[in-house]
């Protein structure tokens, strides 16, 4: 949901199949109700998610009008964003020691430099100092939930892109076994198309296992009330752990696979694809002949998260059995 107070509100829902969807409400007509708004598209389907329905956070420093100042360029942001470049435009409430992001801050444009002071934005606990919180749910902008926050649109993406790339290779292997008189199947039988589905595992892969994360400032603290929510319901395996526990001391969470994997717009992936992802993952998370791309993942965290896949997800233990 994005809304700025008095004005319309927009709001993005994921199909499992489709990928983000947009809407639009304006609370002030005479009878509202939800529009379906393509407009929207000309952002969230444009370069800045190469040319999918996507969603994203920009890092962008603003002038003390609200007014983006651009000529100072802007960042997509995801888990790999280094940490200091976050949050320009942001409010950002929590702890995290010495290391400066860009939130909680204005900017100038003086003589055509910018001008910013990253300390006053540090370490800020309370916003109420900036405007009055009293009318919002809640009081904080909590910087945990801010680096879950982009790392699931990240991880979304990535998914969509992967759903929609191979459904279309299935859709041009099916019209090219019809033009040759072949037979009809969707096991894939050109190498173009497996070249698109092992392409696409391996970036599924990549996210699911935090490939390239940014590393986490020493003394990162945010709202516990967050956290709890956060982690209610999470499934666990038999020693209580799940893909939801935080780490907070270098990256984020303790068991480095995404919790995305048990998301609707996983589970809807093509079968030929979660067959590709599920094979990566498994010798990924190999005790003891791991793939060296992921030589981070030590073997104690390998053996971690297969013990929670293969207890909490069906799938994948269906796929290792196999």
């Amino acid at each position: 949901v994005g809304w700025v107070p008095s004005g319309l509100i927009e709001l993005t829902t994921v199909d499992p199949q489709l990928g983000p969807i947009f809407y639009s409400y304006d609370p002030h007509a005479d009878t509202p109700k939800f529009v379906r708004d393509n407009d929207c598209l000309s952002c969230h389907g444009g370069n800045f998610v190469r040319g999918i329905p996507g969603v994203f956070v920009r890092s962008v420093f603003t002038d003390a009008q609200g007014e983006p100042l651009l000529r100072f360029g802007s960042e997509l942001v995801d888990f790999r964003t280094p940490f200091t470049n976050r949050w320009a435009g942001w409010y950002v409430t929590g702890k995290h020691g010495t290391t400066r992001h860009r939130g909680n801050v204005v900017a100038q444009d003086k003589n055509s430099e910018l001008v910013v002071d990253l300390k006053r934005g540090a370490n800020v606990t309370d916003l109420s100092h900036f405007f009055e919180t009293k009318a919002y749910l809640a009081a904080g902008s909590d910087i945990v939930a801010l680096l879950v926050y982009e790392h699931q649109l990240a991880m979304q993406n990535t998914l969509t892109r992967a759903s929609q790339d191979c459904r279309r290779m299935l859709a041009y292997q099916k019209n090219l076994q019809h033009d040759l008189k072949e037979p009809v199947t969707e096991e894939l039988t050109y190498d173009s198309v497996k070249r698109v589905f092992e392409g696409a595992a391996k970036d599924v892969v990549n996210d699911l296992l935090f490939k390239d994360e940014a590393p986490l400032p020493e003394g990162l603290e945010g709202a516990a009330a967050f956290q709890s929510a956060f982690q209610t319901g999470a499934p666990r395996d038999r020693a209580g752990r799940a893909l939801k526990d935080f780490h907070l001391r270098g990256h984020l969470f303790q068991n480095r696979c995404s919790y995305l994997i048990y998301s609707e717009s996983f589970l809807a992936l093509p079968e030929p694809l979660k067959r590709r992802i599920y094979r990566r993952l498994g010798q990924t998370l190999h005790p003891t002949n791991p793939d060296p791309q992921y030589a981070y993942l030590g073997g104690e965290e390998r053996t971690r998260i297969s013990s929670i896949l293969q207890q909490t997800h069906p799938e994948f233990r269906q796929a290792l059995e196999k």
